[in-house]
């Protein structure tokens, strides 16, 4: 009986994620076509961002979050480019700290909805995070990100060899 039930619920479950995955393509080419029809401007990314998430949080699957984050950071970063009156860096900065933003969702929306806890999204957003309050700072922080990948250049590929023979070396002590 136990297998018969768990049988039925992954079936249940498949053609329950197959109807959402349907409702989710017909969506999206709802909005892909409005965009044709009317000027749905910098909404387009937003609310495809909302479709994703509305899969995954459906699906309670965390991998649909990874293109809401990514298309909600990127809209959020155009919208509030295009509003905001900023200067060119602090305009570059907002951008890359809103698309830190969607980076930072996908854990958070994993966690909340799909129970999975994944963490490699906050290096792509925290670099994009810290790159972007730089830029935002001014020129202070311009002539420190010279710094960092200019002058300091070198240190870089050190570092990573350093970490991939630690690596190796735990592995091997494994």
């Amino acid at each position: 009986m136990t297998t018969e039930t768990s049988v039925t619920e992954t079936t249940t479950t498949k053609h329950g994620d197959r109807a959402t995955i349907g409702l989710a393509l017909i969506a999206i080419g709802v909005v892909l076509l409005l965009g044709n029809v009317i000027d749905t401007g910098l909404l387009i990314l937003p609310a495809l961002a909302i479709i994703f998430t509305a899969v995954g949080i459906r699906t309670r699957c965390s991998g649909w979050f990874i293109p809401a984050g990514i298309l909600g950071g990127i809209g959020l970063g155009a919208i509030l480019t295009d509003v905001l009156p900023l200067a060119e860096e602090a305009e570059s900065g907002v951008f890359l700290l809103s698309f830190a933003v969607g980076w930072a969702a996908i854990p958070l929306l994993s966690a909340l909805f799909a129970n999975e806890r994944v963490w490699w999204p906050f290096i792509p957003g925290g670099i994009m995070a810290a790159i972007g309050s730089l830029l935002i700072i001014g020129e202070s922080g311009v002539t420190l990100l010279e710094v960092i990948f200019n002058q300091a250049g070198w240190v870089w590929p050190l570092v990573l060899i350093v970490i991939g023979l630690g690596l190796i070396w735990r592995r091997q002590a494994d």
